[in-house]
């Protein structure tokens, strides 16, 4: 088991907020922090001096949020995201920004943000901006029953707990296509939904009695997994979702549920991956 997270610092108002959300989850977690500015390989002298200094003022940051964690830097070299997957393979997770420096104005999401949440190894966080200073003591997770849904149950239950939060399990379907002309419409829609909201009900309820310290609810509203989640993430102080959910394509390594509430969720989103054995 991990005994630290990751944190991608590049001094963007997004990896600040990453930094602040990683000390604070290092504190309720019991973890370390580890702290990695990834510069080109061509780094030279002055720059490394001034990417030093960026790291240390992170850490002073985070030291400061997080208490009695112990704080490590490392200033690596290389491709961004490659390093930071390699980072993923022995942490606890990795928090990035939701773009960083190089980034457009206009993207929500940068493209290493969403490369590292497509392949690291574990849990990866995706912050857009420091911290907001209310929290609705609420975790939201999309649950789907698939082996990343599983994954992402987890680490939400993991988070809830850390937290003393409550967590609100989203389990959305959508309805299928009917012909018009079909006679028994309604009857077939009524049946439908009646079939769809209880099997995702009894879903959570092995969770629910395997966690009864947990207050856990649900939903199961007919609607698109990334509008379903928008709506409950606005109360949320984390949204968790699978890499990929059980209409994805196995070959996908981000699935669209997960690249669209990475896009137009604006509270923290984690994007969990199962391992290889549990994906099998």
């Amino acid at each position: 088991m991990s005994t630290h997270i990751v944190v991608g610092v590049d001094g963007s108002v997004p990896a600040t907020g990453a930094v602040e959300w990683a000390a604070a989850d290092a504190r309720r977690r019991g973890l370390d922090l580890r702290l990695v500015h990834v510069g080109p390989q061509w780094l030279h002298e002055a720059n490394a001096e001034q990417c030093a200094r960026l790291l240390e003022e992170a850490a002073d940051r985070a030291r400061a949020l997080a208490g009695g964690v112990k704080v490590t830097t490392e200033l690596l070299s290389g491709n961004v995201a490659g390093e930071l997957i390699r980072e993923s393979a022995t942490a606890g997770g990795v928090v990035l920004g939701s773009r960083g420096l190089g980034g457009f104005a206009g993207m929500t999401v940068g493209s290493v943000s969403l490369a590292v949440a497509g392949h690291a190894s574990g849990p990866v966080v995706v912050v857009r901006a420091p911290a907001a200073p209310a929290e609705h003591g609420r975790v939201v997770v999309g649950y789907d029953g698939s082996p990343d849904a599983q994954a992402a149950m987890e680490y939400a239950v993991e988070q809830a707990r850390a937290r003393g939060a409550g967590l609100h399990v989203v389990s959305a379907w959508q309805m299928p296509v009917f012909s018009p002309y079909a006679v028994t419409y309604n009857t077939l829609i009524q049946d439908l939904m009646r079939e769809e909201t209880g099997a995702a009900r009894e879903r959570v309820v092995p969770w629910r009695e395997a966690n009864p310290d947990l207050v856990i609810t649900d939903e199961q509203p007919c609607a698109h997994p990334v509008t379903a989640l928008m709506q409950a993430a606005g109360s949320a102080d984390l949204v968790v979702v699978g890499s990929r959910g059980r209409g994805g394509f196995a070959s996908a390594v981000l699935g669209s549920v997960s690249h669209g509430v990475l896009h137009h969720v604006t509270c923290p989103v984690a994007v969990v991956r199962p391992d290889a054995e549990e994906r099998s």
